[in-house]
């Protein structure tokens, strides 16, 4: 194919950028050369008269490739393994004398060099590693070819055409938008960057559609399902047209990297016009409020048929979204919770809580957060720009934090790496090593201008890493992959590394921490109803001989789940004396009306302590967040569970507050059961149950679920879900 002509500069025609697989520029149909003689005749030379691609979901292309699960009428092939096509002619092919090639292009710019235009020659054998196409069978006028991909292959939408040589130049085959033909990454075949060898791991991080997210608290672990609907209709053409909106050059989509740091920053439209608007404001008035969207489905459709961000997500958005994304293209990919996670704004590898004197927290000079979680995905592959030995495993997150190279994305970080404090590998592992082993550090800033370290938690950050199970919605615990244990040798000089890479730690904590107290605090909370009143228990022991006096301070707040607090709605000052070798309890109620009116996108109530032991100084302090206990929705199922049989589906909430809810959306999804949908009461009053049903007709069979949400103006996070054994349609 020519190359487009273009302006020559420094002796190199410069040719525009290739940067949309949507944009289009057709080849000629002919490119004959010289003066043709009179004699000739179009029809004494090989004709293409149709094409077949064999792109049945039953097919032998669709089911090899495992692509027979999209709901798409195209060709959907992986790189780097062979398909079969059949060419029929307008006469026997003869290979002697008959010379034909089959062509892939991409984009509207396309050169060999870049691999935009790939002719494929006819082989006597396929080599591995290469693009060929073999003849497996002659028969009257039809060839059937075996064709095999690079396994580095762009990855995308390619246009297909048939060229045929004569003497006088080419005949190629015109545009027909029937063969187009997709090419995915392969996690199945060992010469792909994201190949993944255990057949199980294969089944759940790219061919499982539906997820677990974790979230809530360390002490009160609390999971949703999640839509992926990377198969469903429209979502691989809206996950191509992702990285069209981002310009990424088509030369570089199949490169795993690239493809996943190019998705981290559009996912989020913090400076892009990416997929998602993120708000943490409790403000939603234009858009669905985060905890609202029950999977990736509707908002990747909106986007590309709207052409603008999609409102609005928070992390689990993002990451549900994103593993959408990379699950669609190939790249075996999952959700990751970090309990505590930090967010340390000074890279200085700790997260510094100041106090004031008084012992309260001194939110001036705290700037450091710790979410009380934080989810990201990791995408597997390999990583040939590291040394060996960092591929597997790799960070990425799309909720934008930090600006990483002018744009606000994450990784791929190695998993690996970041284990063993190798900061310095490309991209983003400074940060996120703090958000799983940071230090955190209590300082009281005293009024004459010093600092000095109350203590040092080291078992805080990073509490629990977890992921969704193989083959089942339970959860996994994945800390070991990010951290050696506390207190281990490697542990320390995984640390050690950090710091020697260039992470600044301007406030040491070595050597300065006050000598331990006699007094130990603690405090727990009673299990806490949404609407209902509950206590917050504080204990203080002491180890000594001696009698001592506490003042203590409990600050109870309504925070966002990123840890920080939106408004104090409790303040309590009491006195307390414990004896020599006891412990003594004091009882703080917390009462429904002081937090009911303040509720967020999540019901987090953080609660923190500080005493001091007035006859010593000695200050303690303990934080602890926790999630109120909310309703459910309920599903429940009549008639048969069968592939094109109806059944009813009802959707039920009982409002449990002494208070009308308005404006209550109840939404309904579940990939092979059910589109999207979502239903509108204008107000539910209290102890009142509102029902929703539905007719519904399952096109995919095998273990499927229904998730459903409820958000209202005043409560949301409300959930529920039902497992579905959906059967094979019975064969007359």
């Amino acid at each position: 194919m020519s190359e487009p002509s273009g302006t020559a500069f420094g002796g190199r025609r410069a040719v525009p950028r290739n940067a949309s697989n949507a944009a289009e520029n057709d080849p000629p149909t002919m490119e004959l050369q010289g003066v043709l003689p009179r004699s000739f005749r179009l029809q004494d030379y090989l004709n293409v008269t149709d094409v077949h691609l064999f792109k049945e979901r039953w097919d032998t292309n669709k089911v090899d490739h495992h692509t027979d699960k999209y709901d798409n009428s195209k060709l959907i092939v992986r790189r780097g393994q062979a398909f079969y096509i059949q060419i029929d002619f307008n006469r026997p092919y003869h290979p002697t004398r008959d010379l034909f090639r089959v062509e892939y292009v991409i984009g509207r710019y396309p050169q060999e060099n870049k691999g935009t235009y790939i002719p494929v020659p006819i082989v006597s054998e396929l080599q591995s590693g290469k693009w060929g196409a073999k003849v497996i069978m002659r028969e009257d006028r039809s060839v059937r070819l075996s064709i095999q991909s690079s396994p580095n292959c762009i990855v995308g939408k390619f246009r297909m055409y048939v060229a045929v040589w004569t003497p006088y130049g080419i005949i190629r085959t015109s545009r027909n938008p029937e063969t187009d033909t997709y090419i995915l990454f392969n996690p199945w075949c060992e010469e792909d960057a994201v190949y993944l060898e255990n057949d199980k791991e294969r089944e759940e991080y790219v061919l499982n559609d539906i997820g677990v997210i974790f979230y809530g608290d360390f002490n009160d672990i609390k999971s949703r399902s999640w839509s992926y609907g990377q198969f469903e209709d429209g979502i691989l053409d809206a996950c191509l047209y992702v990285m069209d909106r981002a310009k990424m050059d088509l030369s570089g989509r199949g490169n795993p990297i690239k493809v996943s740091r190019v998705g981290s920053a559009m996912v989020n439209a913090k400076d892009d016009e990416g997929v998602i608007v993120g708000s943490w404001d409790n403000i939603y008035a234009y858009g669905i409020p985060p905890s609202a969207w029950t999977g990736s489905v509707d908002i990747l459709l909106e986007y590309k048929s709207s052409e603008n961000p999609v409102r609005y997500g928070q992390c689990w958005v993002f990451a549900g979204v994103f593993n959408t994304f990379l699950r669609c293209l190939g790249i075996p990919a999952r959700i990751v919770t970090n309990y505590f996670s930090a967010h340390d704004n000074d890279a200085n590898l700790q997260l510094d809580i100041f106090l004031e004197e008084g012992g309260n927290v001194d939110s001036k000079l705290t700037k450091d957060s710790v979410w009380n979680y934080h989810c990201w995905n990791e995408a597997w592959m390999t990583r040939p720009d590291l040394p060996v030995g960092f591929g597997g495993w790799q960070v990425v997150d799309s909720t934008p934090q930090e600006n990483s190279d002018g744009m606000y994305r994450c990784g791929p970080a190695s998993v690996q790496a970041i284990k063993h404090g190798h900061v310095c590998f490309q991209y983003d592992a400074p940060f996120v090593f703090a958000e799983v082993n940071g230090d955190l550090v209590y300082i009281t800033a005293k009024k004459d201008g010093t600092h000095v370290v109350e203590n040092v938690d080291t078992t805080h950050i990073g509490k629990l890493i977890v992921t969704k199970q193989i083959g089942g919605d339970g959860i996994k615990d994945i800390t070991d992959t990010y951290k050696f244990q506390e207190g281990q040798e490697e542990e320390r000089l995984a640390l050690e590394t950090a710091l020697m890479y260039g992470a600044k730690k301007p406030l040491s904590t070595e050597g300065v921490v006050k000598s331990k107290s006699d007094v130990h605090m603690n405090f727990e909370v009673e299990n806490a109803v949404l609407g209902r009143d509950f206590k917050v228990i504080v204990t203080f022991r002491n180890n000594s001989h001696a009698r001592y006096t506490i003042t203590a301070y409990l600050s109870g707040s309504i925070t966002f789940y990123t840890g920080v607090a939106k408004e104090e709605f409790k303040n309590e000052t009491f006195n307390v004396t414990v004896e020599p070798s006891s412990f003594t309890r004091e009882e703080v109620q917390i009462r429904a009306g002081e937090y009911m009116g303040q509720l967020l996108e999540q019901a987090f109530l953080h609660f923190f302590v500080t005493a001091r032991v007035n006859e010593t100084n000695d200050v303690l302090a303990k934080q602890k967040s926790i999630v109120l206990t909310i309703p459910k929705v309920i599903i429940k199922v009549r008639g048969a569970q069968m592939v094109g049989s109806d059944m009813v589906v009802t959707v039920e909430f009982t409002n449990p507050l002494n208070e009308t809810l308005r404006n209550v959306w109840i939404r309904l999804d579940g990939p092979g059961v059910t589109k999207p949908m979502r239903k509108m009461f204008r107000e539910v009053r209290p102890n009142a149950t509102v029902q929703w049903e539905e007719m519904l007709r399952p096109w995919v069979s095998g273990p499927r679920k229904l998730i459903a949400s409820m958000s209202s103006d005043s409560l949301r996070h409300v959930y529920g879900e039902l497992d579905l054994q959906i059967q094979r349609r019975s064969s007359v």
